[in-house]
């Protein structure tokens, strides 16, 4: 029977109910898929026909650790999603690079170490914005502030990343977060599964409860999207490094901007939630997505 590994973190060794939804699916198919903490030295990786990158939740400490497993794991098996994409994907510069190809994104500014944080100035043109770093998940060392209120705390947030040697980015904190919400398009195989509804997740100057200390709880809930949101997304996978068909799965995070447009505001392709439980058939679309890819690597 072919195995693969669904790779996870030491918080979370055995996935969460959501991502062990796909396990009796790849039952089902003849595959044996076992969870695997990705950092645990006695996992031969070698043994899998391959590694599904799921749950690696805490990479974002410690990254260069993380890309050196990558390499290491695509070396020997086959990783899904590729080591070279999830490299490009895991610092969130790669907007640049969307931006570039003509993708619709929420305007964002890097500053690197270095840079001089009493000469900065929040976007104008907006009540809130979002200082995070651009090597970051589920929400980490991200806060919102007031634009027109002190900004002692937002510089010395920013200050404080630089000094760690980390990039930093500030994005206007689109109002539509509050009302409408994020519309996260969700793909496997290729193709398009389904869409969720993220509910607000930042209040000014406040972090959100974390889970394990490493992400944020966020309100999910299903959404058909609409027939612009798609263009978008399809705009968005598009300009992966090798196009949608590279990937096993890819995740749009959308919001509407000021003029009621879809703009991104991430694409996830190394560890995102699925969502698998909102959407009738997601699991068994992605173990047949997994099992497509076992017969042609």
């Amino acid at each position: 029977m072919p195995s693969v590994a669904l790779a996870t973190c030491q918080e979370f060794p055995q996935l969460d109910d959501e991502d062990r939804l796909v396990i009796p699916e790849l039952g089902a198919l003849g595959i044996d898929a076992v969870p695997a903490v990705w950092d645990d030295v006695d996992v031969d990786w070698s043994a899998f026909d391959a590694v599904v990158l799921r749950e690696t939740w805490d990479y974002s400490d410690r990254r260069p650790e993380f890309v050196d497993w990558l390499r290491r794991v695509s070396a020997v098996t086959l990783l899904l999603n590729p080591a070279s994409v999830v490299e490009w994907n895991t610092d969130k510069r790669y907007l640049r690079d969307l931006d570039a190809a003509g993708v619709p994104i929420v305007p964002t500014e890097f500053l690197e170490p270095g840079a001089d944080v009493d000469a900065w100035s929040p976007p104008s043109g907006y009540a809130d914005f979002v200082v995070k770093p651009a090597v970051s998940a589920g929400s980490r060392d991200t806060m919102r502030y007031a634009v027109d209120g002190p900004l002692d705390d937002a510089r010395a947030h920013v200050q404080r990343l630089l000094d760690d040697g980390r990039t930093v980015m500030v994005q206007p904190y689109l109002d539509a977060v509050d009302t409408e919400g994020e519309t996260a398009l969700l793909f496997l195989g290729g193709a398009f599964s389904h869409a969720i509804r993220k509910g607000p997740l930042l209040v000014r100057g406040v972090e959100g409860e974390r889970v394990e200390g490493l992400f944020v709880q966020e309100q999910i809930d299903p959404r058909e999207p609409t027939d612009d949101q798609h263009a978008v997304a399809r705009a968005v996978v598009a300009a992966i490094p090798g196009g949608l068909d590279a990937v096993l799965y890819a995740r749009v995070d959308l919001i509407p901007g000021p003029d009621g447009r879809p703009q991104l505001l991430e694409l996830e392709l190394a560890e995102p939630s699925l969502f698998l439980s909102h959407s009738a058939g997601a699991p068994t679309r992605l173990a047949q997505a997994i099992v497509a890819r076992l017969a042609t690597a």
